[in-house]
């Protein structure tokens, strides 16, 4: 029980809030303009903001063995981009609510299957019959949720 109000919980749960707000906000964006420039608009403002960071802390770039790193750790930057997106479409279709119910259900599904089979390099975390209990309450409660 401790875990699940740590600090990183509650900063994953910042996190959550924060990507309802963006996916809000994105959403209105790309009805005042197009999908493609929106999506465009909002990646150029975080990549001059995350250079803005790296520049204010002195973090160093070049000291990284880049090439030597798996190429699909770098998919990352993609997924990115029909993240945001789609959930600029999704929540002008069906709300914020369901859509980000939606959205946590596709996360919180992968990612048991991700730390179950320590995929992409993770540390392996074996599912067990209560997580999977939680997952089958949770898409209950999910559909409770849809409107």
């Amino acid at each position: 029980m401790l875990k699940f109000f740590s600090l990183p919980a509650v900063l994953a749960a910042i996190s959550g809030a924060a990507m309802a707000v963006q996916g809000t906000l994105n959403s209105q964006l790309t009805q005042k303009t197009s999908l493609l420039s929106s999506t465009l608009i909002v990646h150029i403002i975080g990549s001059l903001i995350a250079l803005l960071a790296v520049l204010a802390w002195k973090v160093p770039m070049f000291g990284h063995k880049w090439l030597q790193i798996p190429w699909y750790l770098y998919l990352g930057g993609a997924l990115s981009v029909g993240i945001v997106a789609l959930v600029a479409i999704t929540i002008s279709r069906i709300g914020v609510c369901n859509a980000t119910t939606a959205i946590i259900l596709g996360q919180v599904g992968l990612a048991v299957i991700i730390d179950h089979f320590g995929l992409f390099g993770v540390q392996r975390i074996s599912w067990n019959p209560w997580q999977l209990l939680g997952l089958a309450l949770f898409v209950g409660g999910a559909k409770l949720l849809f409107k």
